[in-house]
């Protein structure tokens, strides 16, 4: 170790976009994921192969395949990567119980509207949560990175072995119509979008390709037109009679003062080869690394089930004129069960 100089070795940057380049498959998926341009992470792989004087790709396919150097270094990048983050919280433990602040992140649906309900329930506590918001994808990449120590997405499915899920609770999708329209007995979506515009979550988003995969099974052919990430733009065209959209209970009270300017029907409404459409449901999981939160994981679980389960599922339920039993399904997974 006395003969080599720092110079002699990749750095951290490195070493992380070699390994998100060879999961991702692609330059451009890597960039997304590590939230640089598809250039930055060119030149980071020529730098990596100068210092390494190697090829790690075979440039001739189409597309470039890790050559056996390149895979090489996968393997140990992986496993020095996981040996960091050990390192990293083993350190931290030391100091644990100095530890207040813990990053949690969800989709935005539900951080607008768990957030007054966890400030509330935390004052006093040992714990400072600083809350943020996004869509599924990047929230994941941010959990994997250690941008966050706690998160609520749709993903029940975790690429990081160390990375727990734990289904919280579920709920259906509803087609969204303007206020004024009136809902005639009309066969299938596809009749509804020749009377007004689908108004679709962008296929980047969950819900955009929940409701692709859905209106795909059941033989629904409507044209794409407008799309969104986000609620709001999505209800303020519904709102305006300008279309009709698929979205949840949760998506609607997010954006609940568009609710007088729309009414909201089941799925079931609707029909393919005389029978009533299936319900459509997205799940939200609670994610986090084991053995690193204590029992923090457990009491947010019992947290968001319990207030979905005795106060948010009455409160949509009456603001959109549902059952409470439709709005949110808290069934068990019995694949997963809490840490003690």
């Amino acid at each position: 170790m006395d003969t080599l100089s720092a110079g002699h070795y990749p750095d951290w940057d490195l070493l992380i976009s070699w390994v998100c380049v060879v999961d991702a498959g692609s330059m451009s998926d890597a960039a997304f994921r590590l939230g640089i341009s598809q250039g930055g992470v060119s030149q980071r792989i020529k730098t990596l192969e100068s210092l390494l004087d190697t090829n790690l790709l075979d440039r001739a396919s189409r597309p470039a395949r890790p050559t056996a150097a390149g895979r090489r270094l996968f393997e140990h990048a992986t496993d020095l990567l996981r040996s960091a983050d050990q390192m990293v919280e083993s350190v931290r433990n030391v100091t644990r119980a100095k530890r207040t602040v813990v990053r949690l992140g969800c989709i935005d649906s539900f951080a607008a509207m768990i957030g007054p309900i966890l400030t509330k329930a935390l004052a006093g506590s040992a714990h400072q949560i600083r809350l943020w918001s996004g869509i599924t994808p990047n929230l994941d990449a941010q959990l994997e990175a250690r941008q966050l120590d706690v998160a609520v997405t749709m993903n029940g499915y975790s690429r990081v072995p160390e990375i727990r899920r734990l289904r919280l609770f579920s709920e259906p999708y509803f087609v969204v119509l303007p206020k004024a329209f009136e809902v005639h007995q009309l066969a299938t979506l596809t009749e509804l979008s020749k009377h007004l515009q689908f108004v679709r979550y962008s296929s980047r988003s969950i819900n955009g390709q929940q409701v692709d995969a859905y209106l795909n099974s059941n033989a629904e052919n409507i044209e794409r037109t407008c799309e969104f990430d986000a609620t709001d733009p999505l209800l303020s065209l519904v709102a305006a009679g300008l279309g009709f959209a698929l979205t949840t209970p949760l998506c609607l009270w997010q954006s609940r003062h568009y609710l007088p300017a729309v009414r909201v029907v089941p799925l079931s409404s609707f029909s393919r080869y005389g029978r009533p459409l299936t319900e459509l449901h997205r799940s939200f999981y609670l994610a986090y690394r084991e053995n690193e939160l204590g029992s923090l994981p457990s009491n947010l679980y019992d947290l968001f089930r319990n207030t979905f389960e005795r106060q948010v599922a009455y409160d949509i339920a009456t603001a959109l004129s549902l059952d409470p039993r439709a709005v949110f399904f808290m069934e068990e997974d019995a694949t997963m069960s809490l840490p003690s």
